[in-house]
């Protein structure tokens, strides 16, 4: 059984454009380029040829993907989270680790995840550990350096 695909609907919005743009965008401009190294005669070591057709086939992976991503979407808006004082999809949540570090993240769907800015996956093993979480609690997640303690210091839904 597969797993719901949440997202919220900036994570959505990217998906789709991101489709949009490989698809109206950049497909065009090489299917143009692939048009022309083709009419230049022999294909087989035509490099403009060879490389455009394999950046076609990428492109077309890409948006297979993404098309059934978006798809299997399950839209969570976290405008509409009444339980407001507890950690779900959508929150920022900031924690303290065992290391006295405070720690900034925002539980997203997977195709959201951006560790530079601190977007986690709600099923990544923080999130896990965070989840239903109230300010004050401690948390305990296995990480790769071994079991570590969270305190958990706020929670929003901006």
């Amino acid at each position: 059984m597969e797993r719901p695909n949440y997202i919220t609907p900036e994570g959505l919005q990217a998906l789709k454009d991101e489709k949009h743009q490989l698809w109206s965008v950049e497909r065009s401009e090489v299917v143009k380029v692939v048009a022309w190294a083709a009419s230049n005669g022999d294909r087989s070591e035509n490099a403009d040829y060879q490389y455009g057709k394999r950046r076609l086939r990428e492109i077309d992976r890409r948006v297979r993907f993404l098309t059934k991503r978006i798809e299997a979407a399950v839209v969570v808006n976290v405008e509409e989270q009444t339980n407001r004082d507890q950690v779900f999809f959508g929150a920022t949540v900031v924690y303290e680790n065992d290391n006295e570090e405070k720690v900034t993240v925002r539980i997203v769907g997977e195709d959201e995840v951006d560790s530079n800015q601190g977007l986690i996956s709600w099923v990544s093993p923080v999130a896990r550990a965070l989840n239903k979480g109230r300010v004050g609690d401690m948390v305990t997640v296995q990480t790769p350096k071994g079991m570590d303690e969270l305190e958990i210091i706020s929670i929003s839904y901006d």
